[in-house]
């Protein structure tokens, strides 16, 4: 999985919401310490598993901006969005530009990107423990106590791998 790794300088994007609106990468960037990238595609049963626990996230720490981005059409996307509960704002890769410069070869890709664009996580598919480190990592950004993002009640596997990106099939 070839996806940017913590570290790396993350891309520009710019890309319409599901109302049309536009949204800067670096842009946000200039006004939040941090963005959530959360790239998915809506028949990706991976995006279907984290896709709530992002809204979770979204919740917990409302000020802290995340953006799925999908690799679908808008009206795939906002009935994925109803079907999810998803609040949280969703942005088109209209030709998938931002997807091939993120290196998204499986879906769900998430990254934590600063203030001074540099990615600080990258998680490729389900990772129960990598979502658990990113909840405490919001925290610390929102500068609020941490809340565990998983509870006893939630049966969900440790790790599960994505499903091939759009890009590739």
């Amino acid at each position: 999985m070839v996806a940017l790794l913590e570290g790396t300088q993350a891309p520009d994007l710019t890309l319409s919401s599901l109302d049309g609106s536009r949204y800067s990468l670096y842009q946000r960037l200039r006004e939040s310490p941090v963005v959530l990238l959360a790239f998915y595609k809506v028949s990706c049963p991976v995006c279907h598993l984290e896709f709530p626990y992002l809204e979770r996230l979204h919740r917990s720490y409302p000020k802290l901006p995340i953006w799925g981005i999908s690799q679908d059409d808008v009206d795939s996307s906002v009935i994925f969005s109803k079907m999810y509960g998803v609040t949280f704002t969703s942005l088109i890769d209209d030709g998938l530009s931002a997807s091939g410069n993120y290196g998204i070869t499986h879906v769900p890709s998430v990254f934590l990107v600063s203030k001074d664009r540099t990615i600080r996580q990258t998680i490729v598919g389900f990772n129960k423990s990598d979502l658990e480190k990113l909840c405490k990592q919001l925290a610390e950004y929102a500068d609020v106590s941490y809340k565990p993002l998983f509870s006893a009640a939630d049966e969900v596997p440790e790790m599960k791998p994505g499903c091939m990106s759009k890009q590739l099939v």
